[in-house]
């Protein structure tokens, strides 16, 4: 489908034409120019599309079109001293994600004259919440959780909002906050406008949306079986933890990294391998979602910076992360869904920039990549490092088998509440909280009875080798970063 890339096309406000001039962009992405005239119009919208295509924009621009027809309409104007709630009300999965949202709102809203966005995420302290969601406000930027919270106490009044957004809706729901969802939507006005934004919308997402919005126009920009054009991807296969470890230190001296940002699959790896990797002299952080909102806050604006070198981070903590120069990311830990992964990858190869993805895998985590591959229709190139290869031969990813074949389930599908990810145990979670322990893989245990690292191949980490390596974790550190 054709469309006009010229933001100049919209006939937008001069206000939000002259932010958008004075932040250098002229040039809609193609899920701006196909969401934002309908959602000006009015239309409900359904839109798929890939992480970094500028999704953000496609709903704050038609919000800030919307509030200012509302500030010239004379019949809408607001009393003072009364609380109205905002008109624009989005609902993220993550606190970093609610700040992006943010973000964007004051860049498009700059010449939008005392223009009020405020953000209701945990991590935050009430007093500041709430007297934001008492004062008059325009945009209101919320997780589901906290924003029941206040609704639950009578603090946020959000029954004069016209236009509500689910931003990543897929997520939200993986995280279990469909009944909060809900609950929030039937504080809202029948006749509002609703946008909603999902890397799929199949299953219970396209549930939801069947009960939250009317007659939505469909968009799909993106799918996670599209190619990433930017991003060139690699499987490196690990014999065991300490391979594993040594391939991460191999890939992190060469000078093509600029940032990179490294996926764990539990908030303990997290803290762990940013320890081992400051220990090598790394400028490192961990960021994951038991950290304080200060702390978290703190990493991301280091990172922006250009202080920290790399980032080790769980899926929900990285959730919204746009830094142009991470110019690698690394699966360390496979994710524990298969969308994981697309959403993972997509934090490099952001602003015409190329990026490089790569897998860290050993045989037991053969099955997600046979998952992954399914889901993104894609095969990851496997790739090997010079003096690095491993020893044990490649595991074979059969394609799945047709559902109800040969009277069981299609390869790479995982068992009812059975393993998920290759990681041994059923995955649970809102949020990303590390479970309270986890049980010994076979090599670890092996590892764990001798003293030794355990691999029996000379792959010698520099220090502990941390998780699947079998030794005991080292103290997390006290600092928010190593220099």
């Amino acid at each position: 489908m054709s469309f006009d890339p010229k933001f100049s096309s919209l006939g937008l406000n001069d206000a939000v034409t002259r932010a958008l001039a004075d932040a250098g962009y002229e040039n809609a992405t193609e899920v701006q120019a196909r969401a934002i005239a309908p959602a000006i119009a009015g239309r409900d919208v359904m839109v798929s599309s890939s992480t970094g295509s500028g999704k953000t924009a496609s709903f704050v621009i038609p919000a800030l079109e919307r509030i200012l027809a509302a500030r010239a309409d004379t019949t809408q104007r607001r009393e003072k001293g009364k609380v109205y709630g905002p008109r624009l009300l989005v609902l993220v999965p993550t606190r970093e994600l609610a700040l992006q949202v943010a973000k964007a709102a004051a860049l498009y809203g700059r010449h939008v004259q005392g223009l009020r966005v405020a953000c209701v995420v945990g991590g935050v302290p009430y007093p500041l919440q709430i007297k934001q969601l008492c004062g008059p406000l325009d945009i209101l930027i919320a997780t589901p959780g906290r924003l029941l919270d206040h609704l639950q106490t009578g603090k946020a009044v959000i029954d004069h909002v016209e236009m509500l957004v689910l931003d990543e809706a897929d997520r939200m729901l993986d995280m279990g906050f469909i009944d909060d969802i809900r609950t929030i939507a039937e504080h809202t006005p029948e006749a509002r406008q609703t946008l909603m934004y999902s890397a799929t919308f199949a299953g219970h997402v396209g549930r939801l949306a069947q009960q939250l919005l009317k007659d939505a126009e469909r968009i799909d920009v993106a799918s996670h079986t599209d190619t990433h054009a930017h991003i060139e991807q690699r499987l490196h296969w690990a014999d065991n933890g300490a391979h594993k470890n040594a391939l991460l230190d191999h890939i992190l001296t060469e000078r093509e990294v600029d940032q990179a940002l490294v996926f764990t699959s539990t908030q303990r790896d997290a803290d762990w391998l940013a320890d081992r990797l400051a220990d090598m002299g790394h400028k490192v952080a961990s960021l994951h979602g038991a950290m304080p909102q200060g702390r978290r806050n703190r990493t991301l604006t280091a990172l922006r910076r250009g202080d920290l070198r790399v980032l080790v981070a769980t899926d929900v903590a990285a959730r919204g992360i746009d830094v142009p120069t991470i110019s690698h990311v690394i699966n360390y830990g496979l994710p524990m869904k298969a969308e994981d992964y697309v959403h993972r990858i997509g934090r490099t190869g952001r602003a015409g920039r190329n990026g490089l993805a790569v897998t860290l895998a050993e045989r037991m985590d053969s099955g997600m990549v046979r998952r992954i591959q399914h889901f993104t229709t894609q095969n990851i190139p496997v790739a090997t490092i010079a003096g690095l290869e491993p020893r044990s031969p490649e595991p074979r990813l059969h394609a799945p088998r047709p559902e109800g074949r040969f009277g069981g389930r299609p390869q790479g599908r995982p068992a009812p509440g059975g393993n998920h990810g290759g990681h041994g145990k059923p995955f649970q979670h809102r949020g990303d909280a590390a479970p309270a322990g986890r049980e010994r893989a076979p090599f670890e245990r092996a590892a764990h009875e001798r003293g030794g690292n355990g691999n029996g191949n000379g792959y010698a980490p520099r220090k502990a080798a941390g998780p699947g390596g079998g030794f005991k974790p080292q103290r997390p550190r006290q600092g928010g970063w190593s220099r």
